[in-house]
């Protein structure tokens, strides 16, 4: 591995270079830019003023270059929303018309969902008005359109804040890496199930103990399913690989598995051979074809995987060229993600000519699979009794599968046996042919928990 990470902006930040083999970007440090004289006012507006707003708000009225100015707060019910330490001159309103047909520049749409968030985006546009968004369904699955749309309007529209949080990917992926060739990345982009399995591995508690806790401590959302079934991290993941291997993909192309089968054995097997889980989001690009998926899987001890613990993400971007660069930090809560917004809005508020991220580059429209030839974790829970290693290993060879070890801690009911199975290397779809013949076996007490092994 070999590699410099950047982050290039019309106002840079500090580079975080080191002289090792991996460059980790860990969130940028900005810094209020005196304007100049002549430099015109640049007028901001909020949709939305929830936990990602009102902290956008708070760094515009503390510590934003002096050129830009809030000028309106858009959002329902704004007599609840009122605070009084934004300047007395902001309009509050609940009406989107109201700041179309005023004098504002860019307007900071964070009010999430695809409506009406894509109609409040296209009808900015067509107004005239530049964008930034952290809206990542809306970017994943309508991206190129709206990009398309700024780009006739001649105008800017910039989501650095809708992947990771305050880590500078995006920009990194497009400005920083440019001149290399990318074709592979992977990584952690969802802290709430970051949280819980290491929850689940720090304390060998459940997971729905663990998705109780996170809920509580406002980690994860009453309905947690876009997190702990991959929807999230697979949006994001659509973005990283448009952005970084000009690949065009649909979200919904990418195959996501639920990390709620995850029970604190299998963080005790794992570890009996050097690796822990994680909730692995990958896109590697072979010829035309993108290797993808969000899921559950292992990795080793020794990798910087392992050591996200907690809600932070990370991401490794792998180059022809370049080698591998980890961009790491917060990828989530309303200051990282407000960072990240407010970055984007001094770039727009900067820069005279385009920068409309993956419209920049020629796309292709590969064949996504998930089709991946790693080596393969099963843990099983049976009720034991002869024979059992016999019907499985016959099944593996009828299919062409090598097993590599066989691992049994003592200690359990027989009538729930928990044991693992460890494979070489072959393809994914050899996999789900025997666990199709294996979910007829009649000593099985639930399903096969499978885990790719990303060594």
């Amino acid at each position: 591995m070999a590699m410099g990470a950047s982050k290039s902006n019309s106002l840079k930040a500090p580079r975080n270079d080191s002289s090792g083999d991996v460059a980790v970007v860990s969130g940028p440090k900005r810094h209020a830019v005196v304007p100049s004289p002549e430099q015109k006012i640049c007028n901001v507006a909020l949709l939305g003023f929830g936990t990602v707003g009102s902290s956008v708000a708070r760094i515009l009225a503390e510590r934003a270059p002096g050129r830009l100015r809030l000028s309106h707060v858009c959002n329902r019910n704004v007599s609840r929303k009122r605070v009084d330490w934004l300047p007395p001159d902001v309009k509050w309103t609940e009406d989107m018309n109201e700041v179309l047909s005023s004098d504002v520049d860019i307007v900071v749409e964070v009010i999430g969902g695809l409506e009406p968030a894509k109609d409040w985006i296209c009808r900015t546009l067509s107004a005239g008005k530049s964008v930034v968004t952290a809206n990542k369904q809306l970017i994943a699955h309508h991206g190129p359109e709206l990009i398309e749309l700024a780009r006739r309007m001649k105008r800017h529209i910039a989501f650095g804040a809708s992947v990771a949080g305050g880590v500078p990917v995006i920009s990194g992926l497009r400005e920083g890496l440019a001149g290399d060739e990318l074709f592979k990345i992977y990584g952690i982009l969802n802290g709430t199930c970051n949280y819980i399995l290491s929850r689940i591995e720090s304390s060998r508690i459940s997971f729905s103990d663990a998705l109780a806790e996170a809920q509580k401590l406002g980690f994860a959302e009453a309905d947690p399913t876009e997190d702990v079934d991959g929807l999230d991290a697979r949006a994001k993941l659509a973005i990283l690989a448009r952005i970084g291997l000009h690949s065009d993909v649909q979200p919904d192309s990418i195959v996501c598995r639920s990390i709620s089968s995850i029970e604190a054995v299998d963080f005790e097997y794992g570890n009996q051979v050097g690796f822990t889980i994680r909730q692995i989001s990958w896109a590697e690009l072979k010829d035309n074809r993108l290797f993808a998926s969000v899921q559950p899987a292992l990795v080793g001890l020794s990798s910087p995987l392992a050591r996200v613990e907690g809600g932070q993400n990370l991401v490794m971007a792998t180059g022809k060229f370049g080698g591998e660069t980890v961009f790491a930090g917060h990828g989530a809560g309303g200051h990282p993600t407000a960072v990240a917004v407010v970055s984007d809005i001094i770039s727009i508020a900067g820069h005279e000519g385009g920068m409309n991220g993956f419209a920049d580059m020629p796309q292709i429209t590969p064949t996504v699979t998930a089709d991946f030839t790693t080596r393969h974790y099963l843990r099983f829970k049976v009720m034991d009794r002869p024979g059992i290693i016999a019907a499985l290993a016959t099944i593996f060879s009828e299919c062409g599968i090598n097993i590599d070890s066989l691992l049994q801690k003592p200690g359990y009911l027989k009538s729930s046996l928990p044991f693992v199975i460890t494979l070489e290397a072959c393809q994914t779809s050899l996999i789900e042919k025997a666990l199709q013949q294996i979910s007829r076996l009649d000593f099985l007490v639930q399903p096969t928990v499978h885990l790719p092994i990303l060594d």
